[in-house]
Formats: C-alpha cells, sequence, structure tokens
C-alpha cells in the first residue's frame, strides 16, 4: 500500500474552512472554493465560511468580551477547522477590504496562529494582493501550506461552480491542491 492510501485511509475527516475574500454573488473566488467542496475527499469536508459581509469593521475597542456574535463565529469555525483555504480577489492591488476586515479580528486572538493554510488565487495577473495577503498571514503566525497553493486562470471565463468541476484541468488542478492540504 503506497504512504499516501495509507495516509488517506487512516485519517480522521479533516475540516477545511474555505473562505471567499469576495463579496460579489458571481465571484469566481467563491465558485471555486464550492467547487473544492464538491472535489474534495470523502475524508475532507470544506465548509464555506458565510459570514464574511456580517462582520463589523475591524476595531480594538470591540475586540473584548463581550465579542460581536459575527466575530464568535468566525473564530469558533476558525478553532474547529484543521485548515484554511483562501482565494481573495485584488482590488486595486490590494486585498479586498471585506477580507483584510475578517483576518483583523482573527489578529489577536488564539485561534488562528499555527493553521495551515492554502491559498488559490483565480487571476494569474493578480500578483500584488496575493503577496500582500500571503505577508500578512505569514504575520499572523499562519502555516502557509506551499505546495496546496494554486494559481487558476478563470479571468473572464465566466465559469460557475458546475463549469470548474467540468473542467478536467481545473479540476485536477484544485483536486490536487485539496490532497497536498490534507496530507500536510
Amino acid at each position: 500500500m503506497s504512504a499516501l492510501i495509507y495516509f488517506v485511509t487512516q485519517m480522521k475527516n479533516l475540516q477545511i474552512l474555505a473562505i471567499s475574500g469576495s463579496l460579489r454573488a458571481k465571484s469566481s473566488n467563491t465558485a471555486v472554493l464550492q467547487a473544492a467542496s464538491i472535489l474534495a475527499p470523502k475524508e475532507i469536508e470544506i465548509i464555506l465560511y458565510s459570514g464574511l459581509a456580517n462582520l463589523p469593521h475591524f476595531n480594538p475597542d470591540l475586540d473584548c468580551e463581550p465579542l460581536p456574535d459575527a466575530v464568535i463565529s468566525l473564530r469558533q469555525q476558525i478553532k474547529s477547522s484543521d485548515a484554511i483555504m483562501i482565494s481573495s480577489p485584488e482590488y486595486a492591488h490590494g486585498v479586498p477590504g471585506s477580507c483584510k476586515n475578517a483576518l483583523d479580528w482573527l489578529v489577536s486572538s488564539t485561534e488562528f496562529p499555527g493553521k495551515l493554510v492554502a491559498l488559490i488565487n483565480t487571476n494569474p495577473r493578480a500578483t500584488i494582493a496575493l503577496s500582500s495577503l500571503r505577508e500578512i498571514l505569514v504575520t499572523m503566525s499562519a502555516q502557509i501550506v506551499e505546495p496546496a497553493n494554486l494559481t487558476l486562470n478563470l479571468a473572464g471565463r465566466g465559469l460557475n461552480t458546475e463549469g470548474i468541476v467540468a473542467d478536467e484541468e481545473l479540476s485536477k488542478s484544485l483536486g490536487k491542491a485539496i490532497r497536498r492540504l490534507g496530507e500536510a
């Protein structure tokens, strides 16, 4: 039995929290994470975080008991996950405010440091925000799993979740990234 097959058969169900940095209804970043949840092996559960728009603007004065409900929910989901997968667009060469806001709420938390993180980029030209996001995450003590990071060329293709899953090359690359994150 190969080491990978043994590992997969022996591992418990892993839970990956997938965070889209986009609030758009037809976001390619959200679609790729939804596709990941479909393509994940049965031992890996990918849960899409849906509370990004509900988080209050980060304010250190509010980062104390009692925390806002949306922040409690985010931190509980981070705590219960084994790893995190983030796919975020680039706006004006930066990480969208909503995504950065979520990360700001995690900076002082005890749930985030040491978390395994994979980054998915849906536009090969969007490298500045990706570099910035990587810097933010390293500063927050994330363990970025380099072999699980992935850049897909979805720009201008108009693919939804089903289209990504149906595309043989995209689904194969995405499946490989999920497995690598699971192995980490």
